[in-house]
């Protein structure tokens, strides 16, 4: 798909399973994925270092994404924290949109893809799974790392995350009008990927 463009937004709450599903789309298709929720982890690391947000959300480069420890429980809760910020979230637009925009086919994944990046894209999926389903497994995700946590206490910082993602005033994680909704609750990874591809591939045979 060389000099073509096409879009994939997938978006969804924690622990869903939509990254996990996005990077097997964006393989299957030979798509670049984005995982957007990296730039507001970023933005959350380096608050947590003392960094301003909106300043941080401003000059932040890609090789901030590369940073291993984006993915532990204190910076999952700042980045969730930065992003209830407008000017924070307006600095990092331009950036995804510039890369839904590249050529060969693009697939972000994030909370607001669907609804404020991206409102045109080929293809929109909502990606979801109960609270409860999503907490046992990011705390299996956790617990294979090492890191220190109870079931409880990562129950409780998944409900937290919902309802602070669902209620912010801005971009707030709710499924676009026209997206497709997968629930994994009762899916195994294979079943939700294979949905997901067969979605997409349908829609992309529509823009031939």
């Amino acid at each position: 798909m060389d000099g073509i463009k096409f879009t994939v937004a997938i978006d969804g709450p924690a622990a869903a399973g939509k990254g996990t599903i996005s990077k097997a789309v964006a393989a299957h298709f030979g798509f670049s994925h984005l995982d957007t929720g990296l730039l507001y982890r970023a933005v959350g690391a380096k608050v947590l270092a003392g960094g301003d947000p909106v300043a941080v959300a401003r000059m932040l480069d890609p090789v901030d994404l590369e940073n291993d420890d984006l993915r532990t429980p204190a910076v999952a809760q700042a980045a969730s924290q930065v992003a209830v910020i407008a000017d924070v979230r307006a600095a990092l637009v331009d950036f995804q949109r510039k890369f839904a925009a590249r050529d060969g086919g693009a697939v972000l994944d994030g909370r607001d893809i669907g609804t404020v990046i991206c409102p045109d894209a080929h293809v929109k999926l909502f990606v979801t799974a109960s609270a409860e389903c999503r907490a046992k497994r990011r705390y299996k995700e956790l617990s294979d790392k090492g890191i220190n946590v109870t079931p409880a206490q990562v129950l409780a910082d998944v409900k937290e995350r919902d309802a602070r993602d669902s209620g912010r005033a801005a971009a707030p994680l709710i499924a676009a009008d026209d997206a497709a909704l997968i629930d994994t609750s009762e899916m195994t990874i294979e079943e939700a990927v294979a949905q997901a591809v067969a979605i997409v591939a349908a829609a992309k045979d529509d823009v031939r």
